[in-house]
């Protein structure tokens, strides 16, 4: 069944690690890695990646990506939203911040802000802006006798 949008939008506030595609170009399957991403008060997603990198590469090109988030407990279910990238700016600490807060105890975010503000480089924040969903709730997993 599908999640109504008020579900959609729990699930996505919820710290799940989101599998982004992106179009890789001709000859190859879209690029798919998984990420942490910061869901915005407005509906939007944000993921942070090195500037430089493949996928922000890509994802600059393509000027689009999907996210697909699932979870397994209490039922299992998944959301997949697609859209245009809205704005790409340079990453802060503070967005590190952001991010590390909403996957890691609050005991060791100020740690891994340090190690990858000082290790990973420079960063850019890209912001998904969604327009389609597909998501769907496929229950518990028990058969009902």
């Amino acid at each position: 069944m599908a999640l109504t949008h008020q579900e959609r939008e729990a699930m996505l506030a919820e710290p799940h690690v989101a599998a982004l595609s992106v179009d890789a170009g001709p000859g190859r399957g879209p690029l798919t890695v998984p990420l942490w991403y910061l869901y915005t008060a407005d509906g939007d997603l944000q993921i942070l990646t090195g500037a430089d990198s493949r996928k922000a590469r890509l994802i600059k090109a393509a000027g689009r990506f999907s996210l697909m988030i699932d979870r397994v407990d209490p039922t299992a279910r998944y959301i997949s939203v697609e859209g245009p990238v809205i704005d790409i700016s340079p990453g802060t600490r503070a967005h590190l911040h952001a991010m590390a807060s909403r996957y890691l105890p609050a005991e060791l975010v100020d740690a891994y802000v340090d190690f990858a503000d000082a290790n990973h480089g420079e960063t850019v924040l890209i912001t998904l802006r969604p327009e389609h969903h597909l998501s769907a709730d496929l229950g518990d997993g028990s058969v009902a006798n």
